[in-house]
């Protein structure tokens, strides 16, 4: 994963220590990426969506093709969405702050 090299004003450049390669692939773990934390915004966003059309599932209620495809398509934002530019795509926002990706368009 890494070279595990580490600077010091002693040292210089050096190898690390079997210690501190564990502590550094501790961190690493602890330590979400970029790209972990907006997939993790996107979820959020799309639970809100999600709930917000909950009523509309509920079985006194016949919901329309679109809003069954929009659900589905809530759902497989994970699988559909798979790299960092795609996130970035759909956390997009406007002047007034709201999201501009077409997956976001409630029918």
């Amino acid at each position: 994963m890494s070279n595990y090299k580490v600077f010091s004003n002693v040292d210089g450049l050096r190898d690390m220590t079997d210690a501190e390669k564990e502590q550094y692939d501790k961190d690493i773990a602890k330590d979400p990426t970029k790209e972990q934390v907006k997939l993790a915004q996107i979820k959020e966003i799309r639970l809100e969506k999600l709930i917000e059309t909950d009523y509309l599932a509920m079985s006194d209620n016949v919901m329309s093709e679109d809003m069954i495809d929009f659900r589905k398509q809530m759902r497989d934002i994970p699988q559909d969405f798979t790299t960092e530019e795609q996130y970035d795509e759909l956390l997009a926002r406007d002047e007034q702050g709201n999201l501009t990706h077409t997956v976001w368009e409630k029918p």
